[in-house]
């Protein structure tokens, strides 16, 4: 073969062919010629007025230059909250028609509440990437379902399976931002034992973000890109970094009706509300009720005021993501053909409570106490510089939320403006020349993003998904409203829910539902306003317009039914513990090896929540010289842990900042098995007992049973990984790594308490019917 192949002849034939031959290479997807770069930027629980462009006092200057060079849209609407709007932004559809009714915790079995997206239905970065797009997503996701979110997880709803082809972010609601719970690389978890002194995690998305950036541009200069940036910040944990806490020092100290009635008047000056607008009710009769600034004692502003330069900070940091950004694409020469887009997905947060503000925002789960604005404030008082640091969760008081959802009523998951109408910024300098600085009034929602986008691009929409017909969009474009001030929205009517909650939208009227939680739907009264006249729903107009109030009612039941609506919460926890069958799997023993890393949150919750559970460590060659933490579950926000130091055996809690220890135990050479029973009797009580080498050594030990959420930071073995359960311990050990052997851990979940949620059940849906 080699004497033939090396002959003239057959030399002849091979030059002969190739140059009779016509090439043919396999065309790849091509954009449209001068494409815009994309960059979307959502940022979680901003309210309307958080931004120097509409109206606040915190410094925005690089949000302010996109305003300058783009448009700002006045009545710009979102969902209530986080998830649905993230669905409806990638989609273009209604969120519940795409099965992301509620936040993307749990499918209660409905598919309206799926809690992920639909194998039928392509997102945005789909389309483009499909059209020769580099697509790119970076932060929170918040879009699969939590029974998803780890190492095992099915992945079909996560984002390199939505059309990224890049990811760094956390598939949760929220994070730890000075320690970060669970970070994703891809498809895969980031394994990060202790994060690096001054970490942050604005900075870490940020910082990732850009590299992505330069790294496509250089990789190919031609390919355009689409970034989907979505920001942990503003969302609890209010974390910051203590400098940029003490740019805000003393800045707020008049407090929020000072500081929301400045906040109007610069919006009035700016255009971006109506000159007529008065500010919404401070507290309402249904029970929102937030003091004047003037009823805190000294101690009750100082602590408000503190949480409020945090949240300061916070946007803040923002605006300098923003900026890093622009200066990345000003320095490839890309700032003037990318199209930026700003905006939040929902209105301000309220969950802080109504006076001081919260140090630890979990605590709210804590079925074990009652706390008093006193006991807040005799708490934090102590701790007020901590505000904002590694060893707080916090959250500020729903007056703050007020301010930043300035001039509106209610907060977060309301169907009142001040749930889903936000701030919202647009720039493409080369594309929209003639819209630089414009202020436009028109309505329009998150489900008009897709089809703006594409019809800028000039790109069809996609029909289909994997050869599946794909819902037609509920959204219409924008372009004429981002070019022309005179130009009439399309977008006429849109229905709203969250939770039980409901408004209904129709161009001139819109009317909202007055919902008290656990009553009968058709017991709801309807409010009615004119929305040229009434920017802020203060003027309720239904007694007047009784036939039209019927009408919106029946087109909001109309669209609801089109929508995948029904059934709604009606404010019990059945939406929150109605889960798949298939998740009891998870409530099995679980071997965890010295080998094993992090198990994410949910996954490990599985085999505590509402539940009696123990666990096991079998030692190797023990030594009253080794040390270190077997196992913790949890961090900072929550937790508990077993650690041996100085030849004595310690288990302790971290109850919501309170911290529990039981009596050490002292331990002997050869100790070969630890093991720790922990029983749930109901009324939040854990009772935990210690045992060595089947003798019991500890028992009746008060701890208080945590649930849900908390533990948040996941379950970990052989050190004290990121956020510390214990921060003295932390401070003095660092991650205290197990310094001997041990073969195994066995976690066994047990029965559950008696009151558990997951055994009243029935009860609920009882209740749940008789409201429909």
């Amino acid at each position: 073969m080699a004497a033939q192949s090396n002959s003239p002849e057959f030399a002849g034939i091979i030059t002969e062919s190739i140059a009779s031959s016509q090439p043919s290479w396999p065309q790849n997807p091509t954009p449209p010629a001068g494409a815009p770069n994309v960059i979307v930027m959502l940022v979680d629980d901003m309210g309307y007025s958080d931004i120097g462009a509409f109206g606040s006092e915190i410094p925005t200057p690089h949000l302010d230059a996109v305003a300058g060079e783009g448009v700002r849209m006045t009545d710009f609407h979102v969902t209530p909250t986080c998830s649905p709007t993230r669905a409806s932004l990638l989609t273009g559809c209604n969120s519940h028609a795409v099965g992301m009714g509620a936040v993307a915790n749990v499918d209660d079995g409905f598919p309206g509440y799926a809690a992920e997206l639909p194998a039928n239905q392509p997102t945005v970065a789909e389309m483009l990437r499909d059209n020769g797009y580099s697509t790119m997503a970076i932060g929170k996701w918040h879009l699969c379902r939590e029974s998803d979110m780890h190492s095992a997880g099915n992945r079909h709803s996560w984002p390199l399976q939505r059309g990224f082809d890049q990811y760094y972010g956390f598939l949760e609601a929220q994070s730890n931002l000075h320690f970060p719970h669970q970070l994703y690389e891809g498809n895969n978890p980031v394994h990060v034992d202790q994060y690096p002194e001054g970490y942050y995690l604005t900075d870490d998305l940020t910082d990732r973000a850009v590299q992505m950036i330069a790294d496509t541009q250089a990789a190919d200069p031609s390919k355009p890109f689409m970034m989907y940036f979505a920001h942990a910040a503003v969302h609890t944990p209010m974390h910051v970094k203590p400098a940029d806490m003490e740019r805000f020092r003393g800045k707020y100290a008049q407090g929020w009706d000072a500081i929301r009635e400045a906040r109007l008047e610069r919006q009035k000056s700016l255009g971006v509300v109506p000159p007529e607008t008065d500010l919404s009710p401070r507290s309402e009769e249904a029970g929102y009720d937030v003091p004047a600034w003037d009823e805190l004692s000294d101690d009750g502003k100082a602590l408000a005021a503190r949480h409020m330069e945090g949240f300061a900070a916070m946007v803040g940091t923002i605006d300098e993501s923003v900026g890093k950004l622009r200066d990345v694409l000003d320095r490839l020469g890309k700032l003037e053909n990318t199209i930026f887009i700003f905006l939040s997905d929902n209105g301000a947060s309220g969950g802080g409570g109504h006076d001081v503000g919260a140090f630890n925002h979990l605590a709210n789960l804590d079925r074990s106490r009652v706390v008093t604005n006193a006991d807040r404030i005799a708490e934090q008082l102590p701790r007020i510089d901590e505000i904002g640091g590694p060893t707080s969760w916090p959250q500020y008081a729903s007056g703050w939320a007020t301010v930043s959802n300035t001039p509106f009523r209610r907060h977060k998951f309301s169907t009142y403006r001040g749930g889903h109408q936000v701030s919202f910024l647009m720039s493409w300098p080369a594309g929209l020349p003639e819209s630089a600085g414009a202020i436009r009034h028109q309505y329009a929602h998150v489900t008009d993003l897709v089809p703006t986008l594409m019809d800028l691009i000039g790109l069809p929409v996609s029909t289909e998904r994997h050869g599946l017909a794909a819902r037609p969009l509920d959204g219409t474009s924008m372009a004429e409203l981002l070019r022309r001030d005179d130009a009439v929205s399309n977008h006429t009517e849109q229905y709203y829910e969250c939770l039980g909650e409901r408004a209904y939208y129709a161009g001139d009227w819109e009317a909202v539902a007055q919902r008290t939680p656990m009553t009968p739907f058709d017991q709801d009264r309807w409010e009615l306003f004119e929305t040229a006249e009434d920017f802020n729903q203060l003027n309720n107009l239904a007694a007047e317009n009784p036939e039209r109030v019927e009408e919106l009612i029946a087109a909001w039941r109309d669209a609801a039914e089109r929508n995948q609506v029904f059934p709604m919460a009606n404010g019990s926890p059945l939406h929150w513990f109605q889960r798949d069958p298939l998740d009891e799997r998870f409530a099995t023993d679980v071997v965890l090896l010295p080998e094993t890393p992090t198990l994410e949150r949910f996954r490990a919750s599985q085999l505590i929540d509402g539940r009696s559970f123990e666990f096991e460590a079998e030692l190797t060659d023990f030594t009253t010289a080794d040390e270190g933490v077997l196992l913790a579950h949890g961090g900072q926000e929550s937790g508990y842990m077993l650690y041996i130091e100085a030849g004595q055996l310690h288990l302790v809690q971290n109850a919501w900042g309170r911290m529990i220890a039981a009596e050490p135990v002292p331990l002997r050479d050869g100790t070969q098995r630890i093991r720790v029973t922990i029983d749930a009797p109901g009324k939040a009580r854990w009772l935990a007992s210690i045992f060595v080498d089947g003798e019991s050594v500890r028992t009746d030990i008060q701890f208080v049973q945590l649930s849900w959420l908390v533990p948040f930071s996941g379950l970990y073995v052989g050190a004290m990984r990121r956020s510390p359960i214990s921060w003295d311990l932390h401070l003095r050990r660092g991650v205290f790594a197990y310094s001997g052997r041990f073969s195994r851990i066995t976690f066994r979940p047990g029965n559950f308490a008696p009151d558990a949620m997951a055994t009243m059940l029935d009860h609920f849906r009882e209740m749940g019917a008789a409201t429909q």
